[in-house]
């Protein structure tokens, strides 16, 4: 992949709505079944978060514990993939997605590829493992998108595990991701060589916005679910806005 970061800074390859975990809160979330359904409301791009399983491979799962999204309990991250790959994450959701399995990044990627979709990993270590969990995530993504032209973008509260996916893949683009605009938010992101900074949406305001754009970094916001909100935001020029309501909003 001889992508640039700092290319992406000027030349922004990704769609400007994005759903999140797949399809937001119409199908079990970090599924195969979420993608699909939100592709069938015609988003292009997707947010999903990784984590991985005891063996090394990279998953799809928000929580580091099992209980509120599958069938299963305790701590993901301590299971082999071969045991998680046997829970349903679809039943607690609803009836109809009974039996969906969790998805592997890997099976993922195959989807977004096959369809031209793009995809914003969200890297979600099990607590302990942040480096390592960015590092693996960074080197599975890179083989998967090796040769394609819109890399993914890598994205995580995580500074270590941001540091992890920039040993690992320094070429593919990375993201800081913010609940607080706390003291040295910025310079964070610059050290981390990031080309964007994600926020939760009540950040950003006009002082934040030319603090960021200053220093050349694209701006996204999450989980914008209201009218007001994303047009607020629309109107600032975001580059990226995460929602839930891919029944309400049209990309």
């Amino acid at each position: 992949m001889n992508t640039n970061p700092t290319d992406l800074t000027q030349h922004w390859p990704y769609p400007r709505w994005i759903a999140h975990r797949g399809a937001g809160r119409l199908a079990p979330e970090n599924t195969l079944a979420a993608f699909r359904l939100g592709a069938s409301h015609g988003y292009r791009m997707f947010e999903c978060d990784v984590k991985l399983s005891s063996d090394g491979v990279p998953f799809l799962l928000h929580d580091a514990t099992l209980e509120r999204t599958t069938n299963g309990t305790g701590t993901a991250g301590a299971l082999p993939w071969q045991a998680l790959a046997q829970l349903d994450a679809g039943r607690w959701h609803s009836a109809a997605f009974a039996g969906e399995p969790l998805p592997t990044l890997e099976q993922i990627a195959r989807y977004c590829l096959d369809h031209d979709h793009r995809l914003n990993i969200e890297i979600k270590p099990t607590p302990g493992s942040e480096r390592h969990t960015g590092a693996v995530v960074a080197a599975a993504a890179a083989r998967l998108w090796l040769g394609r032209a819109v890399p993914p973008l890598l994205t995580s509260f995580q500074v270590e595990a941001l540091q992890g996916a920039r040993e690992a893949a320094p070429a593919l683009p990375r993201g800081l991701l913010l609940d607080q605009l706390g003291t040295g938010w910025l310079e964070a992101a610059l050290t981390l060589g990031c080309v964007a900074v994600v926020c939760r949406y009540t950040l950003w305001d006009t002082a934040s916005l030319t603090q960021a754009r200053s220093a050349g970094l694209r701006c996204l916001a999450y989980t914008v679910n209201d009218e007001a909100t994303a047009r607020r935001l629309l109107g600032q020029g975001l580059d990226g806005i995460i929602t839930d309501r891919v029944d309400c909003f049209t990309p």
